[in-house]
């Protein structure tokens, strides 16, 4: 019986993650010759607070950067 597990940073929506076990599930009955019944599928989504890479969290990597000249004066 196969397992799979899969973790995701941040979150996805109940019709992506749907789409993401019926793939998972044709894959391993194609390329292995699994029984589709037989196939379990996990999905871990890990919020991006609790998940780094590169030294930093990804949260903070995706974060929105604030813009430098916004407190810049307007040249006339």
């Amino acid at each position: 019986m196969p397992f799979v597990s899969i973790r995701l940073a941040g979150s996805a929506t109940k019709e992506q993650k749907a789409g993401v076990v019926a793939d998972v599930t044709a894959s391993l009955v194609t390329r292995l010759g699994k029984n589709p019944a037989a196939v379990q599928i996990v999905i871990e989504e890990v919020s991006t607070e609790n998940y780094g890479a590169g030294g930093q969290l990804i949260a903070d990597r995706d974060a929105p950067k604030p813009r430098e000249d916004a407190d810049a004066v307007p040249s006339q």
